[in-house]
């Protein structure tokens, strides 16, 4: 008797366990539970399913991240996971069809979620919001799902989408309006910002900035809205708060000035067409795009890789001198910060052009360099470096004109070097100039208010208030998620 009381327990628990892939799999993947592993680390950190939560993901880091609110009501995170594919390059998107993932604060209600995706389950981020929509901008259906393929969205596994998911949809049941999904360029580091000082985004970016530094000053989710063409953020904030912001701000300028008074070039990453993690590039790299098809896609209609030629290796580098244009231009093993910089320091040319260029300006010196974006190199160095790198030989890209923003020319050596590198911090301040503004159509007058807009789309009451949701405005459900393009 007690035999078959064993068996018939068995039998019961083997039907249940085949059962936990039709939900996976099947007409419920809107109930894919959170992993165990993943309940027992919310426990650890003081979390619960129930807490609300944010995303941060980041392009060049190829990593988005889940924060979640602990009983203090500051954030903290959770897990960070390794991104399979997103395509473009770095910088907002811009128009239908340009493959560029976006850039910028969106929020993602109940309505955007899509549990009938074809990639597995998704959910819309809600571009174009009320920023993007002040320049005109065009595309929709931009999605966080799995497959590993990308033409415009941030591309998860089929693991990873499902646990992303039910994180959010714990939270918007238990009360959570809307998620905000920080969708940013980069880290906002002093090295990063140092770097990319130059380039043409930079005015856009500076504007996110003041958003991260917000949030990971207070810990707590920023208030999002739109005004006079660019991000508002801690509209009506304590005083405390808006000097602590102030003051990182400060201080992450000052690391910015010292990085170049060291000689950190200011370089433009240029992606044959997106990026991956390096945990996903070595499956690549070791078993070809089935084997990493077969690693991160088993639930999502199959698409394959997207690009896969593109990922193999890393971004080419284009170094920048004092006005923004490029100089130099160099393949890096990876976007990896060491790996950029690495490619740089390769050619002893760069580094000599780099020095000359701000300490004695001399359009001779930098005219007479090796190599250029022309692609015609003229030193044993620079050919080596181009050679010994996977995919070097690629076609030329067409540069962004230099930012209106750009600083002016390096003064005279009579002027001292360390004034000369103070010169960048305007550059990572609160310009309120946004870097398309050259290349776009004016935006559309009535697209931008006066004062912030604080626009929600409708939605029915959940079962918990007084959440902190995002204030960026939504539409009344024209992007929400769409069952069969993601």
């Amino acid at each position: 008797m007690a035999f078959k009381h064993f068996a018939l327990v068995a039998f019961v628990a083997l039907s249940l366990g085949a059962c936990e892939e039709d939900r996976y799999r099947g007409s419920a993947r809107h109930n894919i539970p959170i992993p165990s592993a993943t309940y027992t680390l919310m426990s650890e950190k003081g979390m619960s399913k129930d807490q609300p939560i944010l995303i941060r993901s980041y392009k060049k880091e190829s990593e988005l991240e889940i924060w979640k609110r602990k009983a203090d009501g500051q954030y903290a995170l959770l897990k960070t996971f390794p991104m399979c594919r997103w395509s473009g390059q770095l910088g907002p998107k811009v128009r239908e069809g340009d493959r560029m993932a976006p850039e910028g604060f969106y929020a993602i209600t109940p309505a955007q979620m899509n549990p009938n995706s074809a990639y597995y389950v998704s959910f819309n981020m809600g571009y174009p919001n009320a920023y993007d929509r002040s320049y005109g901008r065009t595309g929709a259906h931009l999605m966080v799902h799995g497959a590993c393929s990308s033409a415009g969205c941030y591309s998860m596994t089929d693991d990873q989408i499902g646990e992303i998911y039910a994180l959010v949809r714990e939270a918007q049941n238990a009360g959570q309006k809307a998620v905000q999904m920080q969708a940013l360029p980069f880290r906002m580091t002093p090295e990063n910002l140092a770097k990319h000082r130059l380039d043409s985004n930079i005015a856009f970016w500076k504007n996110l900035k003041e958003g991260t530094d917000y949030f990971e000053v207070t810990k707590d989710e920023p208030p999002v809205s739109v005004a006079g063409g660019r991000y508002v953020f801690s509209n009506g904030a304590d005083s405390s708060v808006a000097q602590a912001v102030q003051q990182k701000r400060q201080q992450d300028e000052v690391q910015v000035a010292a990085l170049v008074a060291k000689g950190t070039p200011a370089i433009k990453l240029i992606y044959d067409d997106g990026d991956s993690h390096a945990s996903f590039k070595r499956t690549l790299v070791a078993g070809g795009s089935d084997s990493l098809n077969r690693t991160a896609t088993w639930a999502s209609r199959d698409v394959g890789v997207s690009r896969p030629d593109a990922i193999t290796g890393g971004p080419r580098v284009l170094v920048l001198d004092n006005l923004g244009k490029p100089k130099a231009e160099f393949r890096a093993a990876s976007a990896d910060n060491d790996a950029v910089l690495a490619a740089v320091a390769a050619a002893p040319e760069v580094n000599q052009l780099e020095t000359a260029s701000i300490a004695k300006p001399s359009p001779a010196k930098v005219e007479a360099q090796p190599r250029g974006v022309t692609g015609k190199p003229a030193s044993a160095a620079a050919t080596q470096v181009a050679k010994a790198t996977a995919g070097a030989a690629a076609a030329p890209v067409a540069i962004d004109a230099p930012s209106a923003l750009a600083p002016t020319p390096a003064a005279p050596a009579a002027v001292p070097f360390y004034q000369r590198a103070l010169s960048f911090v305007p550059l990572i301040g609160g310009s309120q100039q946004q870097p398309e503004q050259a290349q776009e159509a004016t935006p559309v007058a009535s697209a931008v208010p006066d004062s912030p807009t604080n626009i929600r789309a409708p939605l029915p009451p959940r079962r918990a208030t007084g959440l902190r949701t995002s204030r960026l405005d939504q539409s009344d459900a024209g992007y929400s998620s769409q069952p069969v393009t993601r």
